[in-house]
C-alpha cells in the first residue's frame, strides 16, 4: 500500500508539471523517512518527525525542504478525494494524519538561512578581500622574490571565482580553452562566455556543463593581464590547466581553500568564511544591481529560481534604491498622485 501511495502522488506531482528530479528528490526523502522510523505512513507520529531532525545535523535550509518533502506528501494521502483515508482505515484500522505542523518545523526565520561560511560579502568586504591579495602582488612583483606567480595567480584566480559566480572546483576544473568569444559582447574578445564543464551534478549524474555570460568587465581584465604576463612564467604552454602551481601542475580544490584563508586573514575578514561565500556574492550583488533573477539563475546553474533566493541578501542600500525606483514608477511626479 505504501508503495501504491508512493506511485499515485508521483502522478499527481506530475501533473501539477513539476521537473522528474524535484519528484525523484522528494520520493526518495519520504522512503528514507519510511527506513528511519521502521513504520508506515498511517503509524508516523510527530514525535518521529522530531527525531528524525534531531538526529540529521542539517542546515537549517535542508531541514526545510525535508520537512516540506514529507509534509507535502502527507497533505497527499490525507486527502479524501484520493482515498487512502478510508482505504488504510478499512484495511489496516489506521489512517495517516499529517504529522508536520507549525510547532515542530522550521521557519524562515532569517534573510540568509545558508551556512555562515558562505554569506554573502558586503561590497567593502569584497573589495577589501581583493585590496589584499592585490596589494601583495604588487609588493612581490616588483622584486620578483619568490612566490610572486602564486600572489598574482591568487589575485586573478578569486577575481575569476566571483567574476564569473563559479565553485571551487569549477575554478580549478577550468583550462584555458574554457573561455571564449561572445557575438553579443565582441569587445570582450576571447574572454566574453565561460564554459563551464564541472559544474554541481545531480546525484547519479556527470558533471553539469554551462556556458557563464562575462558581465563584469574588469573580472575579464584581470584574467587576460593574468594570460599574458603570469602564466607564461610557468612554463608549461602545453598544459591546458588554466591555474597551475609552482610545480606546474593543475591546482587542488584544497589548494583553492588554503589560498583563500591567506587572504582572507589579511583582510581581516571573518575566520568562518570559506570561498563559496565570492559565489554567494556575486549572485546577490548582480540581484542588487537590478540584473533578471531569471538571468541570475542561468548563470549561477541553478535548476530552480527557489535555489537561487537562498544564495541571496540583499543589502540596505539596495532595497532603498529598489524601493525609490518602486516609488518613481507608482507616481506620476504631479504632487505625488498615483
Amino acid at each position: 500500500m505504501f508503495e501504491a501511495m508512493l506511485v499515485g502522488w508521483r502522478r499527481q506531482q506530475g501533473a501539477r508539471r513539476l521537473s522528474l528530479p524535484l519528484v525523484d528528490g522528494r520520493v526518495r526523502l519520504v522512503r528514507r523517512f519510511r527506513d528511519f522510523t521502521g513504520a508506515w505512513p498511517w503509524e508516523w507520529t510527530p514525535a518521529q518527525v522530531e527525531e528524525w531532525v534531531a538526529s540529521g545535523g542539517w542546515a537549517h535550509s535542508t531541514i526545510r525542504s525535508y520537512e516540506g518533502a514529507l509534509a507535502v506528501f502527507l497533505e497527499y494521502a490525507c486527502d479524501p478525494r484520493y482515498g487512502w483515508v478510508a482505504e488504510c482505515r478499512q484495511r489496516v484500522g489506521a489512517a495517516p494524519a499529517q504529522v508536520c505542523h507549525a510547532g515542530n518545523t522550521a521557519v524562515h526565520s532569517a534573510d540568509h538561512e545558508g551556512r555562515p561560511e558562505r554569506r554573502p560579502l558586503t561590497r567593502a568586504e569584497l573589495q577589501a578581500f581583493f585590496d589584499a591579495a592585490d596589494d601583495h602582488v604588487e609588493g612581490a612583483a616588483g622584486s620578483r622574490r619568490k612566490g610572486w606567480l602564486a600572489a598574482f595567480r591568487d589575485s586573478a584566480l578569486f577575481k575569476v571565482i566571483y567574476g564569473w559566480g563559479l565553485r571551487r572546483r569549477e575554478a580549478a576544473m577550468l583550462d584555458v580553452a574554457d573561455f571564449g568569444a561572445s557575438p553579443a559582447a565582441p569587445e570582450l574578445g576571447g574572454l566574453g562566455v565561460c564554459h563551464v564543464r564541472y559544474g554541481k551534478a545531480m546525484r547519479g549524474s556527470p558533471p553539469r556543463r554551462r556556458a557563464v555570460a562575462t558581465v563584469m568587465p574588469w573580472a575579464a581584465e584581470a584574467l587576460g593581464q593574468y594570460l599574458a604576463d603570469v602564466r607564461p612564467w610557468y612554463g608549461r604552454e602545453e598544459h591546458p590547466a588554466l591555474w597551475l602551481t609552482e610545480r606546474g601542475e593543475r591546482i587542488s580544490a584544497r589548494a583553492v581553500d588554503d589560498r583563500f584563508a591567506r587572504w582572507r586573514a589579511a583582510a581581516g575578514l571573518p575566520g568562518e568564511l570559506s570561498v563559496h561565500c565570492l559565489r554567494h556574492s556575486y549572485v546577490s550583488h548582480l540581484i542588487e544591481d537590478g540584473v533578471d533573477p531569471l538571468f541570475v539563475q542561468y548563470q549561477a546553474g541553478h535548476s530552480w529560481a527557489s535555489t537561487t533566493a537562498t544564495y541571496t541578501t540583499v543589502g540596505s542600500d539596495a532595497m532603498n534604491r529598489m524601493m525609490r525606483a518602486a516609488l518613481a514608477r507608482a507616481y506620476d511626479g504631479k504632487g505625488g498622485t498615483p
